[in-house]
């Protein structure tokens, strides 16, 4: 099953936002192992140590693929500009819950853009595209965590996330060092299901 990209905003060079399927993440595992092999060199915190070797990202990538077939994952990318470009540049999902009590709410987990296309607000259009996924999916209350003095810190108060705490020593950096993560949470309503024309640039990203 193919899936149609979707741009996101007007512009003829807007990047393509695309949603995959369990067959399309199994394609582009290996893209998406650089990537994550990338965001983690650069000092990210994503749940991974420094060492990390491509085998092993795009190996986490493609163990994914039952729960995105489940449909308790949901992943999108992002291509390039021009439009023969069919390089990733970023990368963001959303993960649902399948308890009675939590299926109006999902969490946001690995945003990440590639270092060379930060400062163009790619961040913030993947972020756009998720909230607004997931509101169409019927969540009302989507939740984050992130270390706590990142920059991404910046990209989620400017897309209207509200700041719950921080929690010390909640997780090693690339590095080993613990730090502490600051909690985010956003409500969904008729913002989120509104299509981002604009999206101000924002720092590297780090979730």
């Amino acid at each position: 099953m193919n899936v149609p990209r979707v741009a996101v905003g007007p512009a003829a060079d807007a990047p393509h936002i695309e949603r995959l399927t369990a067959a399309g993440l199994h394609a582009v595992a290996d893209q998406l192992g650089d990537l994550l092999v990338d965001t983690v060199r650069s000092g990210s915190s994503l749940g991974f140590l420094a060492g990390l070797d491509r085998a092993a990202a795009s190996g986490w990538w493609r163990g994914l693929g039952p729960v995105v077939e489940a449909g308790r994952l949901a992943v999108w990318v992002a291509r390039g500009r021009e439009r023969d470009d069919s390089r990733i540049t970023g990368t963001v999902s959303v993960a649902f819950t399948d308890k009675p009590n939590g299926r109006h709410r999902a969490e946001l987990a690995k945003l990440m853009v590639r270092p060379d296309a930060r400062g163009q607000g790619l961040a913030r259009t993947l972020l756009a595209a998720a909230e607004h996924a997931a509101a169409e999916a019927g969540v009302t209350l989507l939740v984050l965590d992130t270390e706590t003095g990142s920059s991404a810190e910046t990209v989620y108060r400017r897309a209207g996330w509200t700041e719950a705490g921080t929690i010390p020593d909640y997780a090693a950096d690339p590095s080993g060092a613990l730090h502490a993560t600051t909690l985010f949470y956003k409500r969904l309503g008729t913002a989120a299901r509104r299509r981002v024309t604009d999206a101000e640039p924002e720092p590297a990203v780090r979730q």
